[in-house]
């Protein structure tokens, strides 16, 4: 089990945007949910679902402009909405604790995956190149997380040549992206996507130790 709390790691510092909610409970233990809003390296931020034990949260004053620290885990669940089964992504914390000072790099993650969709390699109306890429993250108990990741440059090429079964390694940022969805002729919702940017990238080799790294500033 301990190897598998190496292969998805997550680390934010932000500020905290809205009340604790109560999302579940699970064995008589009662988790809460709240959005943390994390700084990108431009001016725009990402504002990220967070899921906290009640018995991290023992001692802290935890409320909206808070400045804390999460470390944690990505996780993935379905979630039937509005007719159909959605994709729902969420930090799941394993220590929360005040920030007292930021860091260079306040949105870092981690993941030790294998590729479970064959990866899709476009170019923006901007000509920038893109690849899409779902991960599936190995949990304890035979669970995975499924996550969807965006490989950009040199990177979304490299993907080209992924097959569905690879091994493969990704360090990023998680990140939130708004988009606009139709549903009649005159209505349209906003809605948030959440996805990994993958800043270096790295293929694990089944018949060798020597692996391909790919990196990519964005």
């Amino acid at each position: 089990m301990d190897n598998l709390m190496l292969n998805n790691k997550i680390y934010l510092e932000g500020e905290v945007r809205s009340e604790m909610e109560f999302s579940h409970e699970m064995y008589g233990e009662g988790f809460y949910s709240f959005y943390l809003e994390v700084p990108r390296l431009s001016d725009s931020k990402d504002v990220l679902n967070i899921t906290v034990s009640e018995r991290l949260l023992g001692g802290l004053d935890i409320k909206i402009g808070s400045q804390v620290i999460v470390e944690g885990q990505l996780r993935s669940y379905n979630k039937f909405v509005e007719g159909s089964n959605r994709l729902i992504l969420t930090v799941f914390a394993r220590n929360v604790e005040p920030c007292l000072e930021r860091s260079k790099n306040p949105n870092q993650i981690y993941l030790d995956g294998f590729i479970c969709k064959q990866p899709v390699y476009r170019t923006t109306p901007f000509g920038r190149e893109i690849a899409d890429i779902l991960l599936a993250v190995n949990r304890a108990y035979n669970k995975s997380d499924y996550i969807p990741t965006i490989a950009w440059g040199r990177n979304s090429r490299f993907c080209q040549s992924l097959q569905v079964g690879d091994n493969i390694r990704v360090w990023g940022r998680l990140q939130s992206r708004e988009y606009q969805k139709k549903v009649s002729d005159s209505d349209v919702i906003r809605k948030i996507a959440y996805e990994v940017s993958i800043s270096k990238m790295e293929k694990v080799n089944k018949d060798s130790t020597v692996s391909t790294l790919i990196e990519e500033a964005e």
